[in-house]
């Protein structure tokens, strides 16, 4: 067996037996008018630039991922400080976790057996090191309802439901359906999904958010 085939089958092992995602349909997407449209385009551009004037966010959550013909889930702790990300993956059943650090510059994953691995590129050194296709550099942006930067991702598509809430983002090749929100909890602080589902081809992240953690001094 090869290293990275032993490394995605201890993960999927390790996050079998956690909790598991369960899986809902997609929200209903409908045609707007110019004037629901336009406003739907400003509420999204408002909560983009709420969540980017955070200096930091984080969440915890739920994550179950697939490739198509392996998957598991388990628990997510994901802190964003800029464009640095710190993602822990835990099973605890089997109490095995995994640690990512990075950002534009490389990253590193700890916690597979023969050790740390680092990349330039952290959705291929996840690959490599898992067979898992984990869309790690746009994630937090879409997590958090917002497009991820085009210059990294490519532009856009977006749908909406028929009261104007984002529905699905479309983007390097990846739907995001968002399934829930959380009720704005402070004035002015941006709306945020609670579960998210993303798919490019085979592969399948599905995200329930528990908590998010806003830095109250950036928010709006």
């Amino acid at each position: 067996m090869s290293a990275r085939a032993f490394a995605a089958a201890a993960l999927v092992a390790a996050l079998a037996a956690c909790t598991s995602v369960p899986v809902r349909p997609p929200a209903q997407t409908a045609v707007l008018d110019a004037d629901a449209q336009a406003r739907a385009d400003a509420r999204l551009v408002a909560r983009e630039a709420a969540v980017r004037a955070l200096p930091e966010f984080a969440f915890t959550g739920r994550v179950a991922m697939s490739n198509g013909r392996d998957g598991g889930s388990g628990r997510i702790d994901w802190r964003q400080v800029g464009d640095r990300f710190e993602v822990a993956l835990a099973a605890p059943v089997t109490r095995q976790s995994w640690r990512l650090i990075g950002g534009p510059g490389g990253a590193r994953i700890e916690g597979l057996d023969g050790g740390p691995r680092d990349g330039a590129d952290v959705g291929q050194l996840l690959w490599e090191a898992t067979g898992f296709d984990i869309p790690v550099a746009a994630l937090a942006a879409w997590a958090a309802g917002t497009r991820a930067d085009p210059l990294q991702s490519g532009e856009a598509e977006l749908e909406y439901t028929a009261d104007g809430q984002l529905a699905r983002l479309r983007q390097d090749g990846w739907t995001i359906d968002y399934l829930d929100w959380q009720p704005v909890a402070a004035e002015g602080a941006p709306a945020l999904p609670v579960r998210i589902n993303a798919a490019r081809d085979a592969a399948r992240v599905r995200l329930i958010v528990d908590a998010w953690t806003l830095d109250p001094v950036a928010a709006p």
